[in-house]
């Protein structure tokens, strides 16, 4: 794991590899931003000269290096473009950008704008998000390691970075059990994960396996999990302050891998499915995350587990399920499995008499369609909890959008023989109409907010900024988020 401390030195006289410095655009070409005053001096004020010569203009994410020649004590400089303006997410971005652009090199030092501890902490978190690699199946020695050592150019406290730390180590956390393959992580293997890493992190931790599930009545989790040689598993992981006063809880999707069942999908589609545990892996990470911070809150987490497969022993098209909320469920078609174990998740965390419910999962593929690859849908039955997870996701830097529940879509899935059809006729609207599923399963007075993050889970194209390719981590940081604005309250 990377690690970061932070240095108030002058950025000109730091010991490093390479040193990371900010740039704006502007018409008379690239200047630098606050952290770089004294480099343009060292460098006999021709630096953005030079940079403007390798055609470098400070627009956003952009970045080129040069050697120092001995002019500063670190022998490559990094600029990277912050564009016209700075938000903290503008640079969280730059920082992992350049440090990403780094890989192969041992030390860097981040002299971006860092005046007060958000910004400190930003530059500090994007530098280690930046710095990761997932080389667990690498022989070859050909991929380059990332960089082990970050100091960031600022006077603020040292707390700054070790919470950056811990924020980035929860994600870290998750991306790695998403770019995990589905044949070493089943069901009991990441129930096994949780237990070990969540007992260490201070969280108790308690694991249903097949049996216990049935007996318990989740039939959602059984029904999806018994095609499966790998049986499901429901964790449930809890992190108590004895200064709290609120208490919240968070539901995630886990599918280990997804084929679709019986409903089997095109390989196209099923080819990166071993993302579809996102969700449980964001609901893992907030909570180890919230209990390394110590916030005063409580916090319960439930991981509902299953891999879904075709077989003899699968679920099929009109078989009825029983629910743990007693509702019964006819399954049209097993590849909307997901909202199949939220549905025993959700009504078993409402027996924890939360204040509000948070499931997240990478429900539907209509969510990229509606909203791209980057922004996750936000469905509530509370309009001001759908508004505060947007907005605390948008702090985060973590995109989502608030979307409607519309009361028309729940005639589409009525059921000639059960209580409620797992899936609408139409395609149309086919996000909010998984979230209208949900909501059946969410206890009157209860608040509830569902995230549906298909798309933002896992990056299929190339990087950028501080997100990788593969597993990005997404949703982590805005659980971590609302239970530090619930432990305000």
């Amino acid at each position: 794991m990377t690690t970061v401390r932070l240095n108030s030195a002058d950025p000109v006289s730091i010991d490093t590899d390479a040193l990371i410095v900010g740039f704006r655009s502007g018409q008379e070409g690239p200047r630098a931003a606050t952290g770089a005053e004294t480099l343009d001096a060292a460098f006999g004020g021709k630096l953005s000269a030079s940079l403007a010569a390798v055609a470098f203009s400070g627009k956003a994410g952009e970045v080129a290096k040069l050697p120092t020649f001995g002019a500063i004590a670190a022998p490559l400089l990094v600029a990277v473009g912050l564009g016209d303006s700075t938000d903290l997410e503008g640079l969280r971005r730059a920082a992992g950008a350049a440090v990403r652009s780094l890989a192969g090199t041992a030390r860097a030092a981040l002299a971006l704008p860092a005046d007060s501890p958000q910004e400190a902490e930003a530059v500090a978190l994007g530098g280690l998000l930046g710095a990761y690699a997932f080389s667990r199946y690498r022989t070859n020695g050909e991929q380059k390691a990332p960089v082990s050592e970050l100091t960031v150019v600022s006077g603020q406290p040292e707390n700054v970075a070790a919470r950056a730390g811990v924020l980035a180590e929860a994600v870290t956390l998750v991306r790695d059990l998403v770019n995990t393959p589905p044949s070493d992580l089943w069901p009991a293997k990441f129930a096994e994960i949780a237990e070990q890493v969540g007992v260490k992190a201070g969280l108790s931790v308690e694991v249903l396996d097949d049996k216990q599930l049935k007996d318990g009545g989740y039939g959602g989790l059984i029904g999806v999990g018994q095609g499966s040689a790998n049986p499901p598993r429901l964790v449930r992981l809890s992190y108590s302050h004895p200064e709290a006063a609120k208490t919240l809880a968070f539901v995630g999707k886990g599918i280990t891998f997804d084929s679709g069942g019986l409903s089997l999908k095109p390989s196209a589609s099923m080819d990166w499915m071993k993302s579809d545990m996102g969700g449980a892996g964001a609901v893992f990470g907030a909570l180890v995350g919230i209990a390394r911070l110590g916030l005063p809150v409580n916090a319960v987490g439930y991981l509902c587990l299953a891999e879904n497969l075709p077989s003899g022993t699968a679920q099929r098209p009109s078989d009825v399920l029983h629910s743990y909320s007693g509702k019964t469920v006819e399954v049209l078609d097993t590849d909307a499995e997901g909202r199949l174990v939220l549905m025993d998740g959700i009504a078993r965390a409402a027996e924890d008499n939360p204040d509000v419910i948070v499931d997240v999962a990478t429900l539907t593929g209509a969510q990229i369609v509606a909203l791209g690859w980057r922004t996750a849908g936000v469905m509530s039955n509370d309009d001001a909890v759908r508004e505060l997870v947007v907005e605390v996701a948008g702090t985060a830097g973590e995109g989502a959008w608030g979307m409607p529940l519309p009361e028309e879509l729940r005639k589409g899935l009525d059921s000639p023989i059960a209580d409620i059809a797992n899936l609408q006729p139409e395609r149309w609207g086919s996000m909010l109409a998984a979230g209208i599923f949900l909501k059946e399963f969410v206890p009157d007075g209860v608040r509830w907010a569902h995230i549906d993050m298909a798309g933002p889970a896992f990056n299929k194209g190339e990087p950028h900024g501080y997100t990788p390719k593969g597993g990005t981590g997404a949703i982590t940081r805005t659980l971590i988020g609302l239970a530090e604005r619930h432990a305000s309250i």
